[in-house]
């Protein structure tokens, strides 16, 4: 037996600290659908202050108002992520043996204050404008809170993935092969993310306002050229190299020979999440940002994201736990 598989074997199952970090990857979806939501219906600022709500933790009428429920939601929504993070980082730390598995439990932690900060800050700094700039401070802080919470999502599937049973339990190896073609797949993936947030909060959404084409006589590029039509374009641009390395990606599993049941069914998840992202792309702009679908686009996007990053670590197993041998 291998020494890696050793250490891996020392690393006891632990049903109750597994169950409560999938829970915690199930519960960061909740907290990504309510701020895409709050997003798509310009809700962002219905509450002035923070960390209350026109202060208080529970404001008048927010059960009436769609906007405020949005908003307070997300908030509401956000604390218990937060306290199930430090839970999380706590139980870690006193219960798991691999120490990069306790050092991830405290990077969710520092990711999870350094969003809440990011989110305050967005608020309490919307009206303070930056020279040469259309956007505002707060408004301006709208984009790396987007990409922080999809990293976010990363580390948390990251540490419930390595508390499972099948984590556990010694499979076969995978190609390097294999291996490179997920980290290409999911580092594509996240500058997709940088761009998406960067066009979505720029309000660049409809820059382009026809789909598949770039204008309304057909021209595949656009007709005319600024920031917004540049930053759609290249979401666009992107969106097509994604559908070739994904489905690249996803094949190379398919053929792998020594891929588990689990990484097979895991790539068919992910073509499937890459053709209803297609498909809801498609219609953001046929539907002129329709909220609900606009929100759909983020979160499939962001179930994207975690399928890509998923199957890359798993793709990883040995490579991660090897390393950390004990001799």
């Amino acid at each position: 037996m291998t020494t890696a598989a050793n250490h891996v074997r020392h690393a006891a199952y632990k049903p109750a600290l597994a169950w409560f970090a999938a829970l915690g990857a199930g519960w960061v979806f909740v907290l990504v659908t309510l701020g895409a939501f709050t997003t798509s219906i310009d809700a962002g600022m219905i509450f002035p202050d923070w960390p209350l709500s026109h202060g208080s933790i529970n404001p008048e009428g927010w059960l009436e108002n769609l906007a405020m429920f949005a908003e307070h939601s997300h908030r509401l929504t956000g604390m218990v992520m937060g306290l199930i993070t430090i839970a999380l980082a706590v139980w870690l730390w006193r219960t798991e043996s691999r120490r990069w598995l306790r050092n991830l439990g405290w990077s969710a932690l520092a990711i999870v204050v350094i969003q809440g900060l990011i989110g305050g800050k967005r608020v309490l700094l919307d009206s303070l404008a930056v020279p040469g700039f259309e956007m505002t401070l707060g408004q301006m802080l709208r984009i790396p809170h987007g990409i922080l919470a999809h990293l976010y999502v990363c580390v948390l599937i990251a540490i419930a993935v390595s508390l499972s049973r099948g984590w556990l339990a010694r499979g076969e190896p995978v190609s390097g092969a294999l291996r490179r073609l997920g980290i290409a797949a999911t580092v594509l993936m996240i500058v997709q993310l940088v761009i998406a947030a960067t066009m979505r909060h720029n309000f660049a959404g409809l820059a382009i306002p026809t789909f598949p084409h770039s204008t309304a006589d057909g021209g595949w590029l656009p007709a005319h050229w600024n920031f917004h039509v540049n930053i759609h374009f290249a979401h666009r641009v992107m969106a097509m190299v994604l559908t070739v390395v994904l489905t690249w990606f996803a094949a190379k599993i398919w053929r792998e020979r020594g891929a588990s049941l689990l990484l097979r069914c895991g790539a068919s998840v992910l073509v499937a999440l890459l053709t209803l992202q297609i498909l809801l792309g498609a219609h953001v702009i046929w539907q002129l940002r329709e909220p609900h679908v606009t929100t759909a686009h983020v979160v499939v996007g962001a179930m994207l994201l975690a399928t890509t990053f998923w199957l890359t670590w798993l793709a990883h197993r040995d490579a991660i736990e090897a390393p950390r041998a004990a001799p």
